[in-house]
């Protein structure tokens, strides 16, 4: 059985691994009858994504968080969101066609930002870190659903999402979470607790229909660098950013439900 009218995107890194693997997939992909375009479809029914898990942010942002489910194949560094080793692709084709997989939604993490004469909306996968230009210190005044929390004095902060909390966060301190939970963590940076400032060194993980607002103070809200999965933004005049789990997901295929608790063991033990 051929499938001539299914249309797959495939998205691959400029390494020597990653085309010699687009290269194989490709021909066995025509061979059941796929069709790969040239350039990125939205009409496509799977975007597979060729690289490590930078590849994977890199087109998830590129493409503006599509509908369309991802699967990885990694050619990087170990990471979570790749999940098929190159030498798997004929089974990975097998269990497609036969619909041997679930797919999972992958919770997001969205942030309005305030200034004194704008405002935009940022989408991460990961995470957005709040830091100061510079490596100065920020000061930063945080709110959890309205509820004045701390003075923060530090290097600064990070909103991640269970799926980034294995990245930056995990690096920094913060904890664990399960991808399937619906929350956001608070992971501070280099608190410091002082007199004038009460910093919490924990982080803290809540439900994702709570919101978390951040407030500058007034004169350092021009030194403030926001970092959305590794892509740094400056905007001037800040006044408040508010973090929360949005409506929108990405979706990602799952052949092996194990394998996050594989990934968790061969990556940090």
């Amino acid at each position: 059985m051929r499938h001539d009218n299914r249309i797959i995107n495939v998205i691959y890194n400029n390494d020597e691994s990653s085309i010699k693997t687009y290269k194989l997939l490709k021909k066995k992909l025509m061979e059941k009858g796929f069709n790969m375009p040239e350039s990125y479809h939205k009409e496509a029914e799977l975007n597979i994504c060729i690289g490590g898990d930078g590849a994977f942010l890199r087109a998830v942002h590129r493409y503006e968080f599509p509908d369309i489910p991802f699967i990885g194949i990694n050619t990087g560094h170990l990471g979570f969101f790749q999940e098929i080793l190159p030498e798997n692709i004929e089974d990975f084709i097998e269990r497609y066609m036969a619909k041997d997989y679930v797919i999972e939604k992958i919770f997001l993490v969205e942030s309005n930002i305030l200034t004194k004469d704008n405002s935009f909306k940022l989408l991460g996968v990961n995470e957005i870190v709040i830091k100061g230009i510079k490596s100065k210190v920020v000061h930063l005044e945080v709110f959890i659903n309205n509820n004045h929390l701390e003075r923060f004095a530090g290097d600064g902060i990070i909103i991640s999402t269970p799926a980034g909390s294995t990245g930056y966060n995990f690096s920094t301190g913060g904890s664990i979470v399960y991808p399937s939970l619906n929350t956001l963590q608070i992971t501070p940076l280099s608190p410091i607790s002082s007199r004038a400032y009460r910093s919490l060194l924990n982080s803290i993980i809540v439900p994702g229909d709570i919101s978390i607002t951040i407030k500058p103070e007034y004169r350092y809200e021009n030194s403030i660098l926001v970092v959305v999965d590794g892509m740094e933004l400056k905007y001037d005049g800040i006044t408040e950013m508010k973090f929360t789990v949005p409506k929108k997901t990405i979706s990602r295929l799952n052949f092996d439900k194990n394998m996050y608790w594989n990934n968790l063991k061969s990556k940090f033990l």
